[in-house]
């Protein structure tokens, strides 16, 4: 077969020799030359974020070409069993970040910091909930997901109005031993050291829902971690003993635990952190006066 460049060399040439040169006058018309509209390629399935799903195209095929497990694009879309999808539907692909697993860290105390639970950074890397961390490791880790959608209220129902700022309550009565320290300054600590007896019961600062609760030896020991929606949540450490479970649904002030000795505790005493979108804040700037006052030092 002949190349593209050289049957149209040999077309030029035939029409050379067949007419002669055309001589330009004024009412000679010369048209522009035809221009082409580049086609837009198409995204990258391993990289989109949102994908409009393709005549024949499978939920399973569009899960292997971008490179996420299914059920976290079956949740992502909440889609129903079972979990067809249809021409021109768009999907959103819960992209993920990575993590690389620090000497010393445990799959718990990963899922604490992205706050979630490490069942679901497993099924994102394709592990088994109970498998140990090794340093050095790639993990990725998946985006939170939107919450499911809920019906309208009744017209004649007045939806409830939520503050984007919890009200906080102390989960405990007891002298501060450490306070916050932001991450600029040295010696950082990312929440309150309260000192109380083994045993005292530790209470929901705020209402919300349960998402962590188990044990982290090495850093936390005993930990609770309460989502109270709007990006905000809060952590209980150091515990003797966990009396809820993940997926509870806790009052403020129910209790969640009983103060210990556990992880990096220098005594019986609770580890407090306030977190918000994941990053942690001073909870005293949030919490109310302290009733009776409680003697705050200085310096951690």
């Amino acid at each position: 077969m002949i190349a593209r460049a050289g049957w149209m060399a040999l077309a030029l040439a035939a029409s050379a020799q067949a007419a002669p040169p055309a001589t330009l006058t004024k009412s000679t018309k010369v048209k522009a030359p035809i221009s082409f509209t580049p086609i837009p390629s198409a995204p990258d399935p391993a990289t989109e974020t949102e994908h409009v799903v393709r005549p024949g195209e499978t939920l399973g095929g569009i899960a292997l070409n971008a490179k996420l497990a299914r059920v976290l694009i079956i949740e992502a879309n909440h889609l129903p069993p079972p979990y067809t999808v249809r021409e021109g539907q768009k999907l959103l692909l819960p992209r993920t970040r990575h993590h690389i697993v620090k000497l010393g860290e445990t799959g718990f105390s990963i899922g604490f910091r992205y706050g979630l639970r490490f069942s679901d950074i497993a099924v994102a890397n394709g592990l088994d909930p109970d498998a140990k961390v090794h340093a050095g490791q790639d993990l990725l880790i998946p985006s939170l997901l939107p919450p499911a959608p809920r019906p309208e209220p009744k017209p004649e129902a007045k939806a409830p109005t939520s503050s984007a700022t919890p009200r906080l309550t102390w989960p405990l009565d007891g002298k501060i031993r450490r306070r916050f320290t932001p991450a600029t300054k040295p010696d950082a600590h990312e929440g309150l050291d309260i000192i109380a007896p083994l045993g005292t019961a530790v209470r929901a600062a705020a209402g919300g829902t349960v998402v962590l609760a188990g044990r982290e030896p090495q850093n936390f020991g005993n930990l609770v971690v309460i989502d109270h929606g709007n990006g905000w949540g809060t952590a209980y450490a150091f515990l003797s003993k966990i009396t809820v479970k993940p997926g509870d649904t806790v009052k403020p002030q129910e209790r969640i635990g009983l103060v210990g000795h556990e992880g990096r505790a220098t005594r019986d005493e609770l580890h407090f952190e306030l977190r918000h979108n994941q990053s942690p804040v001073d909870p005293l700037d949030y919490l109310p006066a302290a009733t009776p006052p409680q003697k705050l030092p200085k310096t951690p």
